[in-house]
Order: structure tokens, then sequence, then C-alpha cells
């Protein structure tokens, strides 16, 4: 039988494994996390193009009703009736009049359109319905107000499409 000596037997050391330097590690990190992160957003922003996903919401926009603007229509001019005319109008156009009342005075020569909640377009809709001149479009942010547009009716309201 053959026995074993151990003292035969090199020894073998195993050689360290070279480690990295810290910084070319973190650049590693760095990178892969950056490819990372980029082919996550390439993916969450890109399905909606691969999918098909853009022309049904396109269809979906195009289908929806326009927003509903809610309005008040005040007397600036101090004509009789002419507040009931402009709400009738305006709601025959699709309008949602809330309020009809008398503006504080009577001396308003020009028809305004007043954007109360910050978004121009609606009282620009407003202003081309009834045909009141773009100069004549102000913009009163208030947050007590619980309505897009206000118009104010001033001494030309007879130049307006209201009485055509």
């Amino acid at each position: 039988m053959m026995s074993l000596e151990f003292d035969d037997i090199e020894e073998r050391t195993a050689e360290p494994i070279p480690k990295l330097p810290v910084k070319r590690k973190l650049f590693k990190v760095i990178i892969f996390g950056s490819i990372g992160i980029v082919l996550i957003a390439a993916i969450y922003f890109g399905y909606p193009y691969l999918s098909g996903n853009i022309e049904q919401s396109k269809e979906k926009q195009q289908m929806q009703p326009p927003r509903i603007i809610q309005l008040d229509v005040l007397n600036g001019c101090g004509a009789k009736g002419v507040g009931s005319r402009f709400t009738d109008f305006l709601r025959a156009n699709g309008f949602d009049v809330v309020e009809m009342k008398n503006y504080k005075s009577f001396l308003v020569n020009q028809t305004l359109v007043v954007d109360r909640i910050g978004d121009l377009s609606l009282a620009r809709r407003v202003a081309a319905a009834l045909g009141v001149s773009e100069k004549n479009i102000i913009q009163q942010i208030n947050p007590d107000y619980f309505v897009d547009v206000s118009v104010i009716i001033g001494k030309d309201f007879s130049e307006l499409k209201v009485t055509h």
C-alpha cells in the first residue's frame, strides 16, 4: 500500500485575485445604473407608440365633447332685457350661464369678456361666439368666483352677434 506523504506535496499558494480600484468599481456601477435607467425610461415612454395606444388616445380625445364653459352675464350698460338676450344666446350656443345680474356700474362702454380661472382660451371662445374683440378680453383671476368667464355687457351690445 502506498502512503502519501504530505511533505512531498508542494504547497500551492493561491495568488490573490487582484482587486479593482474603488474608483473603477464606482464608475462601472454608475455606467450600468445609467444604462438601466435609460432602458426603463425608453420602455415606459415608448410603450404607447409600440402598442398603438397613441392613435386610440387621439381618437378618444376627438370623441370627447369640448369643455362646457360656465359663465355669468353682467349688465354693465343699463339697457333693460339685454342680460336675458345674452343669456339666451349663450345658452343656445352651448355655454352654461349660471348667473345673470347687473354689474356694479352702468357706465361700461365696451363689452368685456373676463377670464376668471387663468385659461384665456375659454374667454376667447366666449368672445368669438359673441363677436367681442380680442382686445376686450381681460384676465382677473379670482378663486372666490365659481365661474370660468364673466361677460360684462357694454353700451356697444347692439354691434355684437347677439342682436343680429
